[in-house]
């Protein structure tokens, strides 16, 4: 449970993260608009910079949740071995019950 505590509390914070560094930079960039010569470039260079920062930080997420995938997968894996009855049970039972909805539309 504090686990999925964690992991819900640290989603919420690279979401505000995010949207934080998506308003900066669209900040610099109204900023740069407005203005002339090298204070544009400068703004222009910053808002870059600020969107490089959260495309990294979008692609460490990406590749945990892949990992966290991959550790699900695995973990089934391996409980369908352990358990080849249950798991025969629990689809049958699964796709007895879709049978049965998709049958009465």
């Amino acid at each position: 449970m504090a686990r999925k505590h964690e992991a819900s509390a640290a989603q919420e914070k690279l979401i505000d993260s995010v949207k934080t560094a998506l308003d900066d930079a669209e900040s610099l960039l109204r900023q740069a608009a407005a203005e002339t010569g090298d204070k544009a470039d400068v703004l222009r260079e910053e808002a870059l910079d600020s969107l490089k920062r959260t495309r990294l930080a979008l692609y460490d997420v990406q590749d945990s949740v892949v990992e966290k995938g991959r550790q699900a997968v695995r973990a089934t894996d391996e409980y369908v071995h352990t358990n080849p009855w249950q798991a025969i049970t629990v689809s049958a039972a699964a796709g007895l019950l879709l049978g049965l909805l998709v049958s009465r539309r």
